[in-house]
């Protein structure tokens, strides 16, 4: 598949601002004493705005006619997408309450105000899970046609938003935290570790080959005409190829800027290094959304000259 810019940056920043509230929200609901502080709340939280809000305007550039981007709330029963687009637009009021409160009474807020951000980290999971669930309901595609795309999305976005919370709070109070550092850890030994399974599970020979799409499975099949004579939407897209060496050191420098250095700058205790390594990690994850795309083999090319998807 064709990797749209536009798309990765609303995955991957869209990702870490739901991850980002989310564990914030938690670690203030469970009685974090470093996150008891209003300054850094509200600065997790209108980051964590930004990011969502900067990523979900940038997926309408993907559009053909961005005017039209309102139908994408129409199908709600049937679309991953159109769910996507509601739990996001429901998303916005029950964060910016959440944040009105502490605004207004600080880190000890009521019930309501609790209320309201236990919603808004619910929501901003949920949210997530159908952007992953967008491409893991495609059967088409057998590299996204499974349990670990939304595992991924998942453990991604909660990793990126661990990163951003670590920062903040060493920037804001002024000193790291180690709970959070360890958490931010963990997520990081765990987002790399669903990532390596995913790589292993899309470098194993399965799925569609051109004999069972024909149905001549006995046989060996080969391809004499496309049927065109120029590029269509179709090859452009869908026929999207990168060489074999370059996709593996992309797969390096990946996992290199996703996970190892921000794993190692972490373990440094500074508030600099937990920043550097979070905009590390998320320059990494540009990279591996950009492979999720670009790896992805449509079933559509068994009939312009591909063997197997």
């Amino acid at each position: 598949m064709h990797p749209a810019f536009s798309v990765l940056v609303f995955t991957v920043m869209s990702g870490a601002g739901y991850g980002l509230i989310t564990l914030m929200v938690i670690a203030h609901m469970s009685g974090l004493a470093q996150l008891q502080d209003s300054s850094t709340l509200l600065s997790g939280g209108i980051l964590a705005f930004l990011l969502i809000s900067g990523g979900l305007l940038s997926s309408t550039l993907h559009l053909a006619n961005p005017k039209n981007a309102w139908r994408s709330f129409s199908r709600f029963r049937t679309s991953w997408l159109s769910r996507e687009a509601v739990f996001a637009v429901l998303f916005y009021p029950f964060l910016l309450l959440y944040l009105f409160g502490i605004y207004s009474q600080g880190t000890e807020l009521n019930g309501f105000f609790q209320l309201m951000g236990t919603v808004a980290a619910i929501l901003a999971m949920v949210t997530l899970f159908c952007t992953s669930m967008i491409y893991a309901s495609l059967k088409t595609i057998r590299q996204w046609n499974s349990a670990l795309t939304p595992m991924n999305y998942l453990a991604l976005g909660l990793m990126s938003g661990s990163l951003l919370l670590a920062a903040v709070q060493g920037i804001v109070a002024g000193d790291l935290n180690g709970t959070l550092q360890n958490a931010a850890l963990g997520l990081v030994v765990l987002g790399s570790v669903t990532k390596l399974i995913y790589l292993f599970w899309i470098g194993k020979p399965q799925g569609s080959t051109i004999q069972t799409a024909t149905g001549f499975t006995q046989a060996s099949v080969r391809l004499l005409d496309q049927g065109h004579t120029s590029n269509s939407f179709l090859n452009d897209e869908f026929g999207y190829t990168v060489e074999a060496n370059k996709l593996l050191r992309l797969r390096g420098g990946m996992l290199l800027l996703a996970f190892v250095l921000p794993f190692i700058l972490l373990m440094l205790n500074s508030a600099a290094l937990t920043l550097i390594a979070a905009l590390l990690a998320i320059g990494g994850l540009l990279v591996e959304r950009w492979l999720f795309f670009a790896e992805a083999r449509h079933v559509v090319r068994l009939y312009h000259g591909d063997q197997r998807t």
